[in-house]
């Protein structure tokens, strides 16, 4: 069963057992989009909640993805899977306890019960759980976190899209492989 996990390894095709480092050129290219992204996410929160601290784990999410996005644990599926899952659990904790120790302990096993049940491990999405199992609030900051989350989930794609261009524009440098012949950079 261990053999079938995704969420835990890199993706298929994306044989390699570290991220090496880009350029420095390459690399700030590639963070440039989390950042913006997650302003982004700021913004819409500032505008439309005052609730900050619920969408926290999303910058985590968003730093995930630049460190790599072609990790099974940063793709689409266990993204949303695991945040979408544990604001809906966190809620629930709290409206089921009252919220406290008791609703964020709840929250905290429950979502990594299903994380792992489910092949979706992404580890920002415990701290979502706890972040609505302590701060209540309304139906709508699920529909708010969603939002965000789905902005976060795009991400992803930009994301391959950008270390595909990088590595088509040479920006990366290339990496030897074990026969002496040039690995494309990681994510490539």
């Amino acid at each position: 069963m261990a053999a079938k996990r995704q969420s835990l390894r890199p993706i298929e095709g994306a044989a390699r057992t570290l991220r090496h480092r880009l350029s420095l050129r390459a690399e700030f290219t590639l963070a440039v989009l989390p950042t913006a992204v997650v302003l982004v996410v700021f913004a819409a929160v500032e505008f439309l909640s005052q609730n900050r601290l619920l969408f926290a784990s999303l910058a985590s999410s968003a730093f995930l993805i630049y460190l790599d996005p072609q990790h099974g644990t940063n793709q689409v599926r266990t993204l949303v899977l695991s945040q979408a899952l544990a604001a809906v659990t966190g809620f629930a904790a709290h409206e089921l306890t009252g919220g406290g120790y008791a609703a964020g302990g709840a929250a905290m096993i429950a979502v990594i019960t299903a994380m792992i049940a489910l092949d979706a491990m992404h580890p920002p999405a415990v701290a979502t759980a706890l972040s609505f199992a302590f701060k209540p609030g309304a139906e709508s900051n699920i529909l708010l976190f969603g939002l965000a989350l789905s902005l976060i989930a795009v991400l992803v794609g930009l994301q391959k899209a950008v270390l595909w261009t990088l590595a088509h524009l040479s920006v990366a440098p290339r990496h030897s492989g074990h026969d002496g012949r040039q690995a494309p950079p990681d994510g490539a």
